[in-house]
Parts: C-alpha cells; structure tokens; sequence
C-alpha cells in the first residue's frame, strides 16, 4: 500500500563501494609522512586493496551479521563431555580471516610495520571493532614473547602468520595463531598484584600448573592466552595454550559469556584453572614487566581502535548531510550543521593524526622516540578514548531519528565508543600512570616536551598553551587530584603540535582556536564562525579521490 499512499523521495544512498583508505585523507597523508619513500608505493597498495575491501558491501554485512548473532557458549557436547567452545558466525570468520590475510598480527621488525599496520587496524575495524580484540592480542603478545627466545622462536613466526586457522588444535601445529590475554581477576580487576591464581611449578623446566579464576577473558578460542599468577617467587607472566601438545584439552573451563554493552561480535568470558598447564615467560616475580610491552602496544590500539570509530561516524555524518535535504537546501549547506560537521572533523584527523605518529615512533625505536611513547601513549589514550563516545553521539544527531534506528549502524558505533576507554585501564590509570612516568622518568618529559616544541613559534595559541602546562607541570600540589585535567592538555597540546607541522592550515586554525584558544563550548558546533569550515567538512568527506 506504501507505493499508493506516497514517493519516496529525499533518502540518503548507503556510503559503500568505495575505498575507506584512500578516502581519508588524514590517514593516508599521515602514511605518505611516516612511510620511506622507497616502501610506499608497495604500503599505498596493500592498504587500498584493504580500503576497498573495507567499503565492499560484502564487509559491511559480514560486520552487521557478526553483531547480530553474537557468539554462543557450549561447555559440553551432546554426550556430557565438556568441551567449553564457542560458536561464532561465519561473518566473524570472515571478518578475522580477512584481517590476519592482511597482516593486522604482523609489524615487529618490519620495515614501517607498526604504521601500515595501524593504518590497515583503523581501516578494517571500521565495519566491526570486536574481532579487532584477538587481532590486538596477538600483535602485542610478540614482545612479551620475546623475553624467553625459545618461546619467540616457536610461536612468533605463527603469531605473525597471514593464515587464520579456526578450530582447536595443538598451536604448533597450526600455519597460524592467535594469542589472547588474561590478566584481571574477581577481587583486583586492574589491581593485579592482587591476583589469587596460584601457579605451582612442576619438574620440567619453566612448566607450572595453574588453579584460579580470570573474571575477563576476550576471545577464549585463542590458541593460547598470556595469563598472569602468584608463583612461589611472586607475580608470574605465563603462556597457556588451549589444546596441549598431545593433542588433549587443557583445563579452560569456560564458565559465562559477559553480556556487553557493546563489542557484541566478540566473545568475553570468565574461565576457570583447575591443574591447568602453563610454561613460564620470563622471571618468576616479574610478571607486570614481562606482559608490560604487550599491554602498552594494545593501549595504542585502544588509540587506534578510537580513531577507527571516530573516522566512520564522522564519514556518515558527512554523507548523510550531503545527500539529506531540509527547510530548502542540502543539510551539510547549511551554516550551523557545517559548524557541526567541521568540528567532528577536526577531532577525528586529530586523533587519526597522534595514532600514526605513535606507530611512526614504535618503527623509529630510538631511546628518544621511546621515551616519548613512554608518556604519549598512555596520554593518549586517556584522552582520544574519552573523545570517542562524545564524537559518536554528536555524529549519530546529525542523521536525526534515522541515526537512532539500528539498521543506520550508528548506534553499533555508539555501543562500541566507551569500551576502549575502559579496555587496559581506565581513564584514571592511565592518568596516573602518566604521574608516574612524569615523577620517575623524567627523559619521558623532555621527549614529550622536544615533541611538542618542534611547532613552537607557529602559533599564538600553541605558545601561550605551553607556558600554561609547563606552569601546571611545575606545580607539585595535589597533583593527583589534578590529573586527570594536565593530562588532558597534554593531550590537547600534543595533538596541536602536530596538526600545526602537518594538517592544512583550516584543520589547524580550527584546533587551536577552540581547543587551545579559549574559544570553545561544551558542545560540537561552537567553532569561530569566520574560519573555512566548508574546506575542513569536505576534507573529511568519505567518497573516492
């Protein structure tokens, strides 16, 4: 009856069929910048041939799919063996065959692969940002590995495999892994020194057994999980696999799947040891030191991750004001909604552009670019995290009612947004580890403060911001009470900095106008009305250049 009462007339085409890479400029511009001339030709390429996967209709399903049938726990089979598996989609499959294929577990040692990884992370999660976790998991497990060579020499050439075998099998055995993570537990949760999971040392050398409980586990259908337990020498790192090397199970009771927010296309479980069979990685009593590189690298994923989220509510936005029409003229003409549209711009190139030059630093590996990652990191991702969810929801607004309705996706993004906030610590750990970095390194300081000086003298309103945080840096008082705001202008200088040397001129203008001039409000659309802000929306609009 539709087709008598009415025409359809004023809908928005979906935003597909186009190349998600090379339709960011922020991205790819921050690649051609981080990239060696002579790799970039070869980095272009791979990640396009991604982007237009990426934007295919065939990934979008797979994403929508992956989400609305979320996994499904089986701790026994037909007969009362317990088996404790999950079930995924096909789309999930899909999804992490895709992304493994393309060489998201892979950047360690390679030439410019910790910036064509990012870069491909924040490309592909687009269409699903749970099945990111696994592929997360396993990249940063490598130098956590790295601290017992046997181990690396055994498992890293299969966690930086490009082939996803499903199914559980002996991990050695396998042409590819995946490597999840197990750290908090019921009574500490990020306090994890107060771990209770006990881990008793056999005769083989390096081999425990372990009986306890962890309260998250992402992904349980790894091959084998970094899990942390009290050895007799104290707080111990360990590698357990889910299928040992004779073929048998391993102890991994699965007990419950957590029911999320979001992150729904992702298994997160609570798991049970019981003689559970586990090799040490590293000194016993040195656990937190030997997983910390791994939880710092998925930190900078969380940054990523944020800035992925970020990019595609903004490309909707876009879209849809370029095409919807209202009170006599496109959306995206009008003057208030350009203010709209040009602030979330800005925030999603600031975030893309600190993602990359974290990775770009990760490539360097020189003690100044370390020592810089050492406070911008968890700087970082105190701050982009926070920003995603404010982002998302402002970007869901500007498609009105049809935002809030789930075939847009939008409220998928919206669901999604705050996990990364909370995933490897919350904002006030990262606050505080930013402290402590600050009191007890203080070459991590002046790396941050080289960085953020390298556009001194460019701009008004980057200067006058740094004489205020090195006040705010040089005062001792209640600094803990006060974190939480220095590191937020860290952060805001920091990204400031590098949209000076780097975005055109009306990104840059825009930024320092609001977020380090002043002239601000606690909402999007405030900016300066005299700046281009139709250059800065149509800078960031997704359709293929």
């Amino acid at each position: 009856m539709a087709a008598t009462t009415h025409t359809v007339t004023n809908q928005v085409p979906p935003l597909v069929g186009y190349d998600v890479f090379r339709a960011d400029l922020a991205l790819t511009e921050a690649v051609e910048r981080h990239v060696a001339p002579d790799l970039l030709s070869s980095v272009r390429e791979d990640l396009g041939t991604l982007g237009r996967s990426a934007g295919s209709a065939h990934a979008q399903e797979w994403g929508a799919n992956a989400n609305e049938n979320p996994p499904k726990l089986r701790t026994h089979d037909r007969y009362g063996h317990r088996v404790d598996e999950v079930d995924f989609h096909p789309s999930w499959h899909r999804l992490l065959g895709h992304a493994v294929s393309a060489g998201l577990t892979d950047a360690w040692g390679r030439p410019a692969g910790h910036v064509r990884r990012a870069a491909g992370f924040l490309v592909w999660t687009q269409n699903d940002a749970g099945h990111g976790c696994p592929l997360s998991m396993t990249h940063a497990a490598v130098p956590a590995l790295r601290t017992d060579p046997a181990l690396a020499a055994a498992w890293e050439p299969l966690l930086t495999a490009k082939v996803y075998e499903e199914g559980l099998r002996p991990p050695l055995e396998k042409a590819g892994v995946l490597v999840g993570m197990g750290m908090t537990e019921k009574q500490g949760g990020t306090d994890v020194r107060s771990n209770t999971t006990r881990a008793e040392p056999l005769a083989g050398d390096g081999e425990y057994l372990l009986t306890g409980h962890k309260w998250f586990c992402s992904a349980p259908m790894s091959d084998a999980f970094l899990v942390l337990a009290q050895a007799p020498g104290g707080l111990t790192c360990f590698l357990l696999p889910r299928v040992l090397a004779d073929g048998t199970r391993n102890v991994f009771a699965i007990q419950r799947l957590k029911d999320k927010l979001g992150n729904r296309s992702n298994a997160s479980s609570e798991v049970e040891f019981d003689g559970t069979w586990a090799r040490r990685v590293g000194e016993e009593g040195r656990g937190v030191r030997t997983i910390i590189e791994m939880v710092a690298a998925t930190r900078l994923d969380c940054v990523v991750g944020s800035a992925a989220l970020m990019r595609q509510a903004v490309a909707q936005a876009i879209h849809h004001t370029a095409y919807r029409s209202a009170f006599g003229g496109l959306l995206v003409e009008k003057p208030l909604m350009r203010n709209v549209l040009a602030d979330l711009a800005v925030e999603s190139e600031a975030a893309t552009t600190l993602a990359l030059r974290l990775a770009a630093a990760y490539d360097a590996d020189t003690p100044q670019e370390r020592a810089f990652l050492r406070i911008a990191v968890p700087t970082a991702k105190y701050w982009v995290t926070k920003r995603c969810t404010t982002v998302v929801g402002e970007a869901l607004e500007c498609l009105g009612g049809n935002g809030y309705v789930e075939e847009s996706g939008m409220p998928r993004l919206l669901r999604e947004a705050p996990l990364n906030s909370i995933w490897e610590g919350s904002g006030n750990v990262q606050a505080l580890d930013v402290l402590r970095a600050l009191q007890r390194e203080p070459q991590a300081l002046d790396a941050f403060l080289q960085e953020i000086g390298k556009a001194r003298g460019a701009d008004h309103r980057l200067d006058r911001a740094i004489k205020d945080l090195l006040t705010e840096l040089a005062d001792l008082e209640a600094m803990e009470a006060r974190a939480r705001r220095l590191v937020e202008r860290m952060a805001l200088v920091l990204q400031g900095s590098l949209l000076i040397r780097w975005a055109p001129p009306e990104v840059a203008d825009a930024f320092c106008a609001s977020r380090l001039g002043g002239d601000w409000g606690s909402a999007f659309g405030t900016l300066p009305h005299q700046l281009d802000l139709a250059s800065v929306v149509e800078r960031a609009r997704a359709y293929d250049r």
